[in-house]
């Protein structure tokens, strides 16, 4: 050994204020050291712009492998929006081909998510918080909707699957949400928290089965829920019970753990305590979103540097980005992608759908 000591992130993923990174924000970010960042809407104008953001990230945390996430799923949920990107299909509709044909829809989310890959890695991003293994349930909160494929636990992993491939093939890493099951919310998480009373066989037979069958996913997000059945004090992402005993123990997943976003209405407490509280839990990394200064401050001051098996899994996350490819489609592949996409989601869905 050298003796020098390798760099160790923080146990943190964070958001930023804008469009650029402004001063305080440079010097803010290159000191905290975060082990990666999260971009929402309000980051992003177009092509230039948020490559030109991206790029500086990995610049001021001299990383060129930093994990840069968004959420990409398509539907309601794309920070890269028309008319500077495609308009994406929602998780439902390829959960709609699959009642019809589900090889077509098999083929159809893989080649969409090949198709986001390319965009997302133009863009300068290695990371989606995508596919949703969430089960879309009747009664429910439409937080989820149409966010899910489907309610049923085999058509789920199998498109879900798909999606997971076709990011991988393009070089860009998914993450897995929300684990151990978001489907059961009766109330947006955003705002409240929302209260699963059902029995712990049947969260085990249907919410958390996409989880156990995707396990080898690299990384996972938390969801905002309290489950009685299993901890009637806690939401899973600062429940110890949930993260040991479900996650980790009925689940079996071993990999990276992230906290859904700690500034969501389901938690109470202060920012700090929140960091705190869902790194204590369990979880590996702490997940904080909205740019605001205060909270971001407070969310570094308690969220230590990687160590133990943490850091193995987070350095698991990060080798896996380094293994991406540079190289990118040609025009002529991409051009026959997106005319067979268009081809097989006609039954269900076009880009002039996007509003239902």
């Amino acid at each position: 050994m050298s003796g020098l000591e390798v760099k160790k992130p923080r146990a943190c993923i964070i958001g930023i204020a804008g469009t650029e990174l402004g001063n305080w924000e440079k010097g803010f970010l290159r000191e905290a050291d975060p082990f990666g960042f999260i971009l929402f809407a309000r980051n992003v104008k177009d092509h230039d712009q948020i490559r030109a953001l991206t790029d500086a990230l990995r610049e001021t945390v001299g990383n060129s492998n930093v994990p840069i996430l968004v959420d990409q799923e398509g539907g309601r949920v794309m920070r890269l929006k028309p008319p500077h990107w495609r308009q994406i299909a929602p998780a439902g509709a390829f959960g709609d081909l699959f009642d019809r044909n589900p090889d077509d829809a098999r083929e159809a989310a893989y080649t969409n998510a090949r198709l986001m890959a390319m965009d997302l890695r133009e863009a300068g991003f290695n990371t989606t918080c995508a596919p949703v293994l969430d089960l879309r349930l009747p009664g429910m909160s439409d937080v989820i909707g149409d966010r899910s494929y489907g309610a049923e636990v085999g058509k789920v992993v199998m498109l879900a699957s798909a999606v997971a491939a076709g990011l991988l093939d393009g070089g860009i890493a998914p993450i897995i949400k929300h684990i151990p099951g978001h489907g059961r919310a009766t109330v947006d998480s955003h705002k409240d928290l929302p209260i699963v009373s059902v029995s712990r066989d049947t969260l085990s037979e249907f919410d958390f089965a996409p989880f156990a069958q995707m396990k080898d996913v690299l990384a996972a997000m938390s969801a905002h829920l309290l489950f009685t059945a299993i901890d009637d004090q806690r939401p899973g992402t600062v429940s110890p019970k949930v993260i040991e005993d479900v996650i980790r123990g009925e689940i079996g997943f071993e990999n990276l753990l992230i906290s859904d976003d700690l500034s969501m209405e389901a938690l109470g407490g202060s920012i700090a305590s929140r960091t705190h509280e869902c790194l204590r839990a369990g979880c590996d990394i702490a997940l904080h979103c909205n740019g605001k200064r205060t909270e971001m401050e407070e969310v570094v001051s308690m969220a230590p540097l990687l160590s133990g098996s943490s850091l193995q899994r987070a350095q698991a996350f990060t080798n896996q980005i380094a293994t991406f490819k540079a190289d990118v489609p040609d025009g002529t592949q991409v051009a026959d992608w997106q005319v067979r996409l268009a081809t097989l989601l006609a039954p269900v869905w076009s880009a002039g759908d996007n509003q239902k």
